[in-house]
């Protein structure tokens, strides 16, 4: 994993806008509807050879795929796996509960989505069927790096956490939760293990250790869902056992959409929970209006000497463009919490489409943030190192 060296280093969290086309495509392929492999391996690949020429203009460093062949950074799992069925729908978060008639503009703006707001259950063994989906998905992200005239400085991949699955997927197979979310870093590890020997940086997508709390353990005490996150802490460890741990990103978050967050669980009530992965970094959010505050959590419990923290210094979920001076600030303001120039790469708060059919930003806006990311970083170097 590169580190800020020579100047401050930008990437962003993963997802990003697809083709209107490849978005109805996957949300029809994932509803049982017949689709024809060849269309969809054409549209994929144009969708990750265009996503990553607009991140190299963008002056991104540190790129993925753009999750392009996914219809969900998490849903894309049951298509992967035997042992899920049925469907089950989520609990609303919190502040959505606090807030109707916020949340019935919230769902009258939503188009087609995916099935996270219904995904299914895991009824019997969890078993990972199809890892030649996964290695197809490296293999189509490295024939674009290698025709691309530009290149990029590195290049990561994200993958969903056991944690993100066991909490969304609910069980009703396996006789605990603990049981339920260790299957799922057995299996999961084998997914891990592709994306790494592919050449890429692996990135746990893990929203769960933000979100969660105020939605599947919106009922329970603090202490219940703090322990439910250790089992996610040991089970993202056992998954990732054989792999380096500066091959490895962790992204949280508490939920990716523009909303009130007021029950959003504390960082610094987390942080002792995360620096136990076995992760080279960490991606937390701090553009937003709800976690701009929290590096004071960082302060009070500095990040392990050897984690790179890479915060969000842009926003996912507005239209914004943040002015670099802005970005150049915040990255300033993370610089000072670690303490360490060279332990710090700029990111996004989290992914700009997470989900196919589901763009809080617009496409032609989303590379103006991740420009306006580029020349806050460059901004902020000249700061630091005086160039």
């Amino acid at each position: 994993m590169l580190r800020s060296n020579d100047r401050i280093l930008t990437t962003h969290c993963g997802s990003l806008p697809r083709p209107t086309k490849l978005s109805e495509i996957l949300l029809s392929q994932e509803t049982g509807e017949k689709v024809d492999d060849q269309t969809l391996h054409r549209e994929c690949a144009s969708a990750v050879a265009s996503a990553l020429k607009a991140q190299l203009e963008a002056g991104v460093d540190i790129v993925s795929d753009g999750e392009q062949p996914r219809v969900g950074f998490s849903m894309y799992v049951p298509s992967r796996m035997h042992g899920f069925g049925g469907e089950a729908p989520r609990p609303s978060p919190l502040d959505l509960d606090d807030f109707p008639l916020f949340a019935e503009r919230l769902r009258q703006k939503r188009g087609r989505r995916n099935r996270i707001a219904s995904p299914p259950n895991a009824v019997g063994e969890v078993r990972y069927f199809n890892t030649a989906a996964a290695q197809a998905e490296c293999d189509m992200f490295k024939d674009a790096l290698g025709t691309s005239s530009a290149k990029p400085l590195e290049a990561f991949m994200t993958a969903a956490s056991p944690g993100i699955i066991a909490t969304t997927m609910v069980n009703q197979y396996y006789d605990t939760y603990e049981a339920y979310v260790f299957a799922l870093a057995r299996e999961l590890k084998k997914e891990y293990e592709i994306i790494v020997a592919a050449g890429f940086l692996l990135q746990l997508d893990a929203p769960d250790f933000g979100l969660e709390r105020a939605r599947m353990f919106k009922k329970k005490s603090d202490a219940e869902f703090l322990q439910a996150m250790e089992l996610n802490v040991e089970a993202i460890n056992r998954a990732t056992a054989d792999i380096p741990r500066d091959n490895i990103r962790l992204h949280i978050c508490w939920g990716n959409w523009e909303g009130p967050h007021t029950h959003d669980f504390p960082l610094g009530g987390l942080l002792p929970l995360l620096y136990q992965a076995k992760v080279g970094a960490l991606s937390i959010e701090f553009a937003n209006p709800r976690h701009q505050h929290e590096y004071a959590a960082i302060k009070a419990n500095p990040l392990p000497p050897e984690m790179v923290l890479i915060p969000g210094v842009i926003d996912s979920t507005n239209n914004f463009v943040e002015h670099p001076q802005v970005v150049a600030n915040r990255i300033c303001e993370a610089i000072a919490t670690v303490g360490d120039r060279t332990r710090v790469i700029a990111g996004s708060d989290c992914g700009f489409a997470t989900s196919a059919g589901v763009e809080q930003v617009s496409p032609d806006i989303t590379w103006a943030k991740l420009r306006a990311c580029r020349e806050g970083a460059e901004i902020a170097s000249r700061r630091l190192w005086g160039q």
